[in-house]
Order: structure tokens, then sequence, then C-alpha cells
């Protein structure tokens, strides 16, 4: 009867997220009769959300995730309701191994709903009639204060040409001025933004490479004409010792020959 009793008793939080919004919201439901609907339900699968609540009438929820009451994150691909061990890799997750090849035992939750669960992801994938506050209304519709940073990545998601100055089209932030101080604006360093400077930088450094190349080409044939003249110089000074050496032993062989006569 214990068992029945905190069956019956079973407290799950459910992380909701509305992606175009970029709103999430936590909500803790404390009746099993609603919390059914996601019992042996499985990960990415779409749940019908009648059963919380008249708010939450058309809307379809898809399950993303979720831990237990020990702090065991949910896992893709291992069919079980609860708990158990399984030896990673660091491939798939939930493990980092320090060395190329090491593997592990770790503990992981399987990827079934079960009542075990102390937190389940969900994501609103249709929404229903009405408006859920600080979730799907117009004032959770806040502007994402992020967004690209490279050139590039700017010019993609504005549809702009490379002569178009990007600068115009990055993310700012406001910041409210304090003590009746105007307000300031932030925005992130553009990445890999081609400026006037970037050009004059890079034409002076193929001029340095153009100059490197010229003197060194200078230097090699500079180098090569000194080399040609001392071998040049090296085989006169060769040839003209051959000579004088035949001219004496022409010389001392005339000699010998007069003297025997």
């Amino acid at each position: 009867h214990q068992g029945w009793l905190n069956k019956s008793r079973v407290k799950m939080k459910i992380n909701i997220a509305y992606p175009e919004y970029r709103s999430q919201q936590i909500i803790e439901i404390d009746d099993d009769k609603k919390l059914r609907i996601f019992y042996d339900r499985r990960i990415s699968e779409e749940v019908a959300a009648d059963a919380l609540g008249e708010e939450f009438k058309g809307y379809v929820f898809k399950i993303t995730g979720g831990h237990d009451k020990q702090g065991f994150g949910m896992k893709q691909g291992v069919l079980l309701n609860h708990r158990t061990r399984l030896l990673l890799d660091g491939t798939t997750g939930q493990y980092h191994p320090k060395r190329d090849g090491a593997r592990k035992r770790k503990s992981v939750r399987g990827c079934i709903v079960g009542n075990d669960l102390s937190c389940l992801n969900v994501v609103i994938v249709k929404r229903g009639p009405t408006d859920i506050p600080k979730l799907t209304d117009k004032a959770s519709d806040r502007p994402s204060t992020r967004g690209p940073k490279r050139a590039n990545h700017i010019r993609a998601v504005w549809g702009l040409s490379k002569t178009e100055d990007v600068r115009k089209y990055v993310v700012r932030r406001k910041i409210p001025g304090k003590d009746g101080k105007p307000d300031q604006f932030k925005s992130p360093k553009i990445q890999r933004l081609i400026t006037p400077v970037m050009r004059a930088r890079k034409a002076h450094r193929f001029a340095l490479k153009k100059q490197r190349y010229e003197k060194a080409t200078a230097e090699a044939a500079e180098y090569a004409k000194i080399v040609a003249q001392r071998r040049q110089t090296a085989r006169a000074a060769l040839l003209s010792k051959k000579k004088a050496a035949t001219s004496e032993r022409k010389s001392v062989k005339a000699a010998t020959t007069t003297t025997k006569k």
C-alpha cells in the first residue's frame, strides 16, 4: 500500500519552452492524472497537452529530455523507463574521456518517461487558441540580444551584397542610462570585416613580400656572378700553372738531350 501512496503523491516539474519567442517556463504538477499523458512516452514523441488544464487546450508538446530525482539525465536510444549503467566511450554524450580510446561505465536514465522523473523538458510544436502568460503571449516575444558576428553571416541573414555596409545591420543592445544619463548601445565586434585599414595592411604586407623577393633575387644573381668569376679566375690560374709546368718539363728535357750529345 505504501507504494501506491507514493505513486499518488508524484510531483514533477515540466520545463516548457517556446523556441519561436525564445521563452521558457517551469510548472510543477502534483496530480498523477495529469502526468499520465507523458508516461510510457519516449523522447521526440509528441503529446497533446489538453489534460494539463484549460490554458493548454489545443497545445501539442514534444518531449526533448529530462532527469530523475538523483539528477541522471535521460538518454535517447535507451529503451528503459528506469536507470541503468552503460559502457560509454564519449561519442554519444554524457561522458568526456580524458584519453583517446578510454571507456567508462556510467549511470544513465532511459528515454521512456516514468514517475521517477524530477523534471521533464518539452517544447511547444503547436499552439492552442489561447495564449499562455510569459510563454506564448506577445509580451514574451522579446527580440534576441545575440546575433551573428561574422560579416558573411550578417550578409546571409539580411540578404546583403558585398558592397553594402554590414555595420548598420549588427544586433545592438540598449542599456538604459542611470541618473539622467543618456542611453547606451552595445554591439559585438564584427569579425572578418574588410575595411580600408585591412586593405592597406594587406597591400603593405604584399609590398614587403615583393621587396624581399626582389632583394633575394638580386642577391642570388650577384652571388652567382661572383662564384662564376671566381671559378673563371681559378681555372685561368690552373691553366697557367699547367702551361708553366709543361714548358719547364720541355726545357729540362731539351737540356738533358744537349748534355748527352
